[in-house]
C-alpha cells in the first residue's frame, strides 16, 4: 500500500477485478458508465424485442392536412361589413 491508499489493479490486467475495486471505491463513477454504456447497447436490443413481444412500430405522423375531395362550403354570416 502506498500512502494515497490502496493501488487500484490494472483494467487490462484483471478486468473484473477492477470492476470490483471500481464499483467499491469509486461507485458514482462506476454506476455512471454502466448507465451510460446501457443507451447505445439498449438502441440495439431493445427493438427487436418489443416486436417479438407484439408491439408494432407507431403509425407515421402525417406532415400536412388532409384536403378535402368535397366541394366546399361557402360560408355567410360572418362577414365584418367593412367593405362597405
Amino acid at each position: 500500500m502506498s500512502a494515497t491508499g490502496p493501488l487500484a489493479p490494472h483494467f487490462w490486467a484483471a478486468p473484473i477485478r477492477y470492476f470490483r475495486w471500481a464499483a467499491r471505491e469509486k461507485p458514482a463513477y462506476f454506476w455512471s458508465v454502466v448507465i451510460g454504456a446501457a443507451g447505445p447497447v439498449s438502441l440495439i436490443v431493445v427493438p427487436p424485442l418489443r416486436h417479438r413481444f407484439g408491439d408494432p412500430d407507431a403509425p407515421t405522423i402525417p406532415m400536412t392536412y388532409p384536403i378535402p375531395s368535397t366541394p366546399r362550403k361557402t360560408l355567410t354570416g360572418y362577414d365584418d361589413d367593412t367593405e362597405e
